[in-house]
């Protein structure tokens, strides 16, 4: 007998599911998109995973140019920042376009972060900053086309609650952003923009109390989370601080900041499995669990669901050489897949159409998602590090079910989709070759393995194992009916 029935009427009133997750991904900072191995991986990811925008750090720093003192004048330049964009138009992708960092030729004060020293003070003139947003703008309107640029959100800052990144108070993001809103505006009322971009869910309702008693417009609310919150530092242990945390933490701070939100969009523009960019269980089944129980419990709740990074070519601190160092990343620095990419793989080829299904476990989750004559029966058995997971068998019963003309599993954990384990037994190499690539390339993919099933009258039946921090998704493909007409992607 199976330690756990899921059950679910084939018949059942469906509920729509939407894809928040592939509105936009996250990136590093601006430089690195001009990097033919960035625009290579991002290519991937666009074809593969279906992202449409992707946010990055950094678009006004000096590195890339945007604007500059030069023999003792003003010099705006939009060439980088271009070359990116039309990279990223001709993939049939568009920029997430978060206005930072400060131009030092702008700055009120020294304070930088980042590799990259990112300048995070307030502008010591406004109106210098707003004539360079107003400008960008209008440039950006003029090289592709208004009905373009009204597709792309423009972000007010990065974390601004947080010293680290912006020196000065709550007052002097909030006329940041009057000024940015009003530059924007001016140039094409129809630009969306937003803020406050912060960590934790903070200053949601005092960004919106603000922009209502300045009669200033706010398109959506943007944060982040990450279910250990605390911006990370060398000294910071990750793994306690997760052990000792909520299973579902995330689901529970989304359902408050859409109470929040005072429905107006909210994008949630950055979150992952921690903050931390060296965390190991990133490059493992672990996080790929962690992912699709996250997503699918927050598809109803936001209009963008931002993970960050899908790739570990990222240089915050250092830029790293070791193949799986525990990034952010969906790819790893050879544009390797990890567990987590797989994950957003399975979620792309999820359809639209949700299905009730019955049962509670304290580590095992089940969904249901309809596309067409197809289902999707997708499983994870997730627990917090430190926290009781094991092996369960699962049964899954689909009252009401025709009979499948074809039916496999695939599978996320330590013996399926999982490259960093063969990295591992090929003795950790730190800088691989192309045979051994083309190994861990190989060993990531998913397999489609028969499932078997069974019926009890009206009830087809699935069972299988689901071993700890793992993904199953089971696809049943049945004889063409006219229940649904989704097409397939």
């Amino acid at each position: 007998m199976s330690d756990i029935v899921f059950r679910c009427r084939f018949d059942a009133p469906v509920t729509p599911l939407p894809h928040p997750w592939e509105h936009t991904v996250g990136s590093c900072h601006a430089p690195l998109a001009l990097r033919a191995d960035w625009q290579a991986q991002l290519r991937r990811c666009r074809e593969e995973l279906g992202f449409r925008h992707v946010r990055f750090h950094g678009l006004l720093c000096d590195d890339v140019g945007t604007l500059v003192r030069h023999h003792g004048r003003l010099v705006y330049s939009f060439f980088n920042a271009d070359r990116i964009v039309d990279f990223l138009l001709s993939i049939g992708m568009r920029p997430f376009v978060e206005l930072s960092f400060m131009p030092v030729v702008l700055a009120s004060g020294p304070e930088t972060v980042f590799s990259y020293h990112a300048n995070v003070t307030p502008p010591a003139d406004p109106r210098a900053w707003a004539e360079l947003i107003g400008r960008l703008a209008e440039h950006w309107v003029e090289r592709y086309g208004r009905d373009e640029v009204r597709r792309w959100p423009f972000e007010v800052w990065n974390e601004p609650n947080l010293r680290a990144f912006w020196a000065g108070t709550q007052a002097d993001y909030f006329e940041l952003y009057r000024h940015t809103v009003t530059a924007l505006k001016a140039v094409d009322a129809a630009i969306p923009v937003g803020g406050p971009s912060t960590a934790a869910n903070a200053w949601v309702e005092e960004f919106l109390d603000f922009c209502a008693r300045e009669g200033l417009p706010a398109d959506f609310v943007s944060t982040h989370h990450y279910p250990n919150d605390p911006l990370w530092s060398e000294k910071q242990d990750t793994e306690s601080e997760l052990a000792g945390g909520r299973r579902g933490i995330l689901a529970e701070w989304t359902r408050a900041a859409q109470r929040q939100a005072r429905g107006k969009p909210l994008y949630y523009t950055e979150w992952n499995a921690s903050s931390n960019p060296r965390y190991p269980r990133q490059d493992e089944p672990y996080a790929a669990a962690f992912v699709v129980k996250t997503v699918l419990e927050a598809a109803g709740l936001v209009d963008c669901y931002s993970y960050w990074t899908f790739s570990d070519l990222f240089e915050e601190g250092y830029f790293p050489s070791v193949p799986f160092h525990g990034g952010f990343g969906l790819l790893n620095l050879h544009g390797i897949p990890k567990p987590t990419y797989r994950a957003f793989e399975l979620l792309y080829r999820l359809g639209e159409e949700q299905l009730p299904v019955e049962g509670v476990h304290e580590t095992v989750d089940a969904w249901a998602v309809r596309r067409g004559d197809s289902l999707m029966v997708l499983l994870t058995n997730h627990a917090l590090p430190r926290q009781p997971i094991e092996t369960r068998r699962v049964r899954v019963e689909l009252e009401g079910a025709p009979e499948p003309r074809a039916a496999w599993v695939e599978r996320i954990d330590e013996r399926h989709a999982n490259a960093k384990a063969s990295w591992q037994e090929l003795g950790e190499p730190e800088y691989p070759d192309n045979a051994t690539l083309a190994r861990l390339e190989e060993a990531s993919r998913l397999v489609r393995e028969p499932q078997p099933w069974s019926r009890d009258g009206s009830t087809l039946r699935l069972d299988l194992d689901l071993p700890p921090h793992a993904v199953a998704a089971v696809t049943l493909e049945f004889p063409p009916s006219p229940i649904s007409k989704v097409p397939a992607r």
